[in-house]
Formats: structure tokens, C-alpha cells, sequence
């Protein structure tokens, strides 16, 4: 990877649903270490661009390529536009969906382990038969999720139900199960959707602490405020298409951006 390759490339990447365009012809790039916000009217595209980043779903047309980690450093860009969720985690993409997704019948700490399903080298076989390779990766996994809840600041509730935390700290607990996969690339879908004042200025807090730490990440919000405080630089959607990109601040004053907003609130 050069100065001049970006972690994450999409070009002309395109998505539809019965006939309508939910995302149409977007190019972006994301810059390691950068943290991008996405941000748009509801029904922008926002969360189907997402998930073709992250797999989930299939773009109809255009490229996404991704420079992964290897044992020596880091690797050449991939196209991984046609590979699976399941492969694309196995590269370092990781994903927050928007709403609590968690395991109700399990401790926060084995709710992080599961993140790290995607990493692990020994299956089923190896784990029913108690194989020392399994005991050995076990155990690293386990320290890895106790290592992801303290730096999201929820060590102390590690072997508690997930059922029992409130919605803020489920959230935490969503971001540290996707940083136990030991990401390249973390993706977050309106993660402070429905949190109070409190638990957002908390998640704020952690998702600085994560770009201090130099993690790549890509953002969706509502709250324009809430991203322009955190990103680097912001791509605007809007009825599937990218009407604007730009510094925080160059988004603030762009016309495009307001009118977008503005019809959005006029027509509600």
C-alpha cells in the first residue's frame, strides 16, 4: 500500500430495489486512518451503501476495492465486490448495524467473543474434541474481549447478561464485539439512534478515542452536529446519488447539502 492508495475505493457503485435506484453511480475513497461520515435525508442510500461495503448485500454494478493486512504489513488493493460477508470480515471489515443486536442469553463477555468468529483458525471438530490448538485460541480470544470491553469502558460488566444493560452501553458493547475481530475498517450505522443526551456524548467520546488510536472508520448519522464534531470529511447523499463531499466545514456551507435538508423538513 502506497501513500497513494486509499484502504477503501468504491467507484460507480450502484444498487436497486424493484426497478428504483437506492444507491446510483457512487464513487468514494477512505484514506487509512481517516474516519468518513455518510450522512443524507432518510432514504438516501445511506445503509445500502453499507452493506455493499460490508457484504451484506451486492452491489448491481461498480467496483469496491479494499487493501488488507498481511503477516508482513499490508497488502495490495483487492476487488472484493463479488466476496462474501463472512470473507470480507476475514479481511479486517466490521460492521455496527443500527439497533442492539446482541446475544439476551449471554454475558457481555461471550457477546465480544462472537466478534471474533470471523479471525478464528480451529472449528467444530477442534472445539468438540478439546484439542490443545482450540484450548490455546480460546484463550486468546477470550483475553481480546476483555481487552475490547475495557476500551470501551465495560470491563467490570463482563460477566453480566447483555439483557441488563441499558441501551447505551449495549451500543459500547455492539462496538466492542465488532473491535474484538480486530478490524482494519469499522463500519457504524447510526449508532447513536435512540440514545439519550448522555449516551451519545459517551459514544462521541469513544468513537474519538477510536480515530485518536488511528482506527479507520466509516460513520452514518442523522445528527450533522454529532459527525461534524468526529469526521474528517463527510460524503452527502441523497435519493441514492452523492450531491456533495467535503471538510465539516464545507459541508455546513453547501447549498446543495441545506436544500436537501431543508426540502426534507419542508415536505415533512
Amino acid at each position: 500500500m502506497t501513500a497513494a492508495d486509499p484502504l477503501l475505493r468504491i467507484e460507480d457503485v450502484s444498487r436497486a430495489f424493484g426497478g428504483v435506484y437506492a444507491v446510483r453511480d457512487v464513487s468514494l475513497s477512505v484514506a487509512e486512518g481517516e474516519t468518513r461520515a455518510v450522512i443524507g435525508p432518510n432514504g438516501a442510500g445511506k445503509s445500502t451503501l453499507f452493506n455493499m461495503i460490508s457484504g451484506h448485500l451486492t452491489a448491481d454494478h461498480g467496483t469496491v476495492h479494499y487493501t488488507p493486512a498481511t503477516d508482513g504489513g499490508v497488502g495490495l488493493p483487492q476487488r472484493i465486490d463479488r466476496f462474501s460477508a463472512h470473507r470480507r470480515a476475514r479481511l479486517g471489515i466490521a460492521i455496527v448495524f443500527q439497533g442492539a443486536r446482541l446475544f439476551h442469553r449471554m454475558t457481555a463477555l461471550e457477546n465480544v467473543m462472537v466478534g471474533a468468529h470471523a479471525r478464528t483458525r480451529h472449528g467444530f471438530l477442534s472445539a468438540a474434541l478439546r484439542l490443545p490448538g482450540h484450548h490455546r485460541e480460546e484463550a486468546a480470544i477470550t483475553a481480546d474481549a476483555l481487552a475490547a470491553l475495557e476500551r470501551v469502558g465495560l470491563k467490570d460488566w463482563a460477566h453480566r447478561s447483555a439483557d441488563v444493560l441499558p441501551l447505551g452501553q449495549q451500543r459500547a458493547l455492539q462496538v466492542a464485539r465488532a473491535l474484538c475481530a480486530r478490524p482494519r475498517l469499522l463500519l457504524l450505522d447510526e449508532p447513536a439512534s435512540g440514545l439519550r443526551a448522555g449516551e451519545r456524548e459517551a459514544l462521541a467520546q469513544l468513537i474519538e478515542s477510536l480515530r485518536q488510536e488511528g482506527l479507520t472508520m466509516m460513520l452514518i448519522e442523522h445528527d450533522v452536529a454529532f459527525v461534524t464534531r468526529l469526521a474528517d470529511r463527510i460524503t452527502v447523499l441523497d435519493l441514492g446519488r452523492e450531491i456533495a463531499e467535503g471538510t465539516p466545514r464545507e459541508i455546513r456551507d453547501n447549498e446543495a447539502v441545506l436544500a436537501a435538508y431543508l426540502g426534507q423538513e419542508s415536505a415533512a
